[in-house]
């Protein structure tokens, strides 16, 4: 899946602003081995230059792009896939959106986006209640998250009336108790030793979200190649 054209062709206008840059497969195509995606014109010494910024970016997205494509595909409709704040320092706006282009969603981008209240934050406040007493005391309007590692968390977390709850590494019959337990009173979102051959099984427990930290940290680089040729 195709991720970062215009980023990389935003590298080819640094060096040559008369540069001429078609993309003949837009951002989200799923392509093929041997497929042109795009089809450059300008001067050989500034396209040269800029050759392996751009391929990095562009290689770089578009296997981001290319492994949420596949944890979608493996989920099926049935539980919505969701991305972390595990990404490379000063790439996070571009990863993200490279998440988006294969068709998964994004989670937070910044600690401002949402309340998560996991299991530093559990420990240090004195348990799960204390802990969102003290947010709902700041008066916040942020939607309030709260991680539970166990199933009294999980009830813990019901009565104390979060907004969404993580159940984070827990084992799948347990999971399936907890969405059980929470009954839709509350989002549910799994996360921990989430790998693409367990989405089927993830998604079929009734939860809303699986958060995949492997998608913007360990997705392989796209297979992509830049090739020049004189003018005839």
């Amino acid at each position: 899946v195709i991720a970062g054209l215009d980023v990389a062709a935003e590298t080819f206008r640094q060096l040559d602003p008369s540069v001429v840059f078609t993309v003949l497969k837009p951002d989200g195509t799923v392509c093929s081995y041997g497929e042109v995606v795009a089809e450059l014109r300008g001067a050989a010494g500034a396209m040269l230059t800029a050759e392996r910024t751009a391929l990095n970016i562009l290689q770089r997205l578009s296997g981001i792009a290319t492994l949420a494509h596949k944890f979608v595909q493996a989920a099926g409709g049935r539980i919505t896939i969701l991305d972390t704040r595990k990404t490379t320092p000063t790439l996070r706006a571009l990863e993200k959106y490279a998440v988006r282009a294969g068709g998964a969603s994004n989670h937070r981008a910044g600690l401002d986006d949402a309340i998560l209240i996991k299991d530093n934050h559990i420990r240090l406040a004195g348990g799960v209640a204390k802990a969102m007493e003290r947010m709902r005391a700041a008066d916040h309007e942020l939607p309030i998250e709260i991680e539970a590692q166990s199933l009294d968390q999980v009830d813990e977390a019901i009565a104390a009336g979060a907004d969404i709850i993580l159940i984070d590494n827990l084992p799948i019959d347990q999971v399936r108790e907890a969405v059980r337990r929470i009954a839709r009173r509350a989002k549910v979102e799994i996360s921990g030793g989430v790998t693409l051959e367990r989405i089927p099984e993830l998604a079929s427990t009734g939860a809303d979200y699986v958060s995949v930290g492997a998608l913007t940290h360990s997705a392989p680089a796209a297979d992509l190649s830049f090739e020049l040729e004189p003018d005839a």
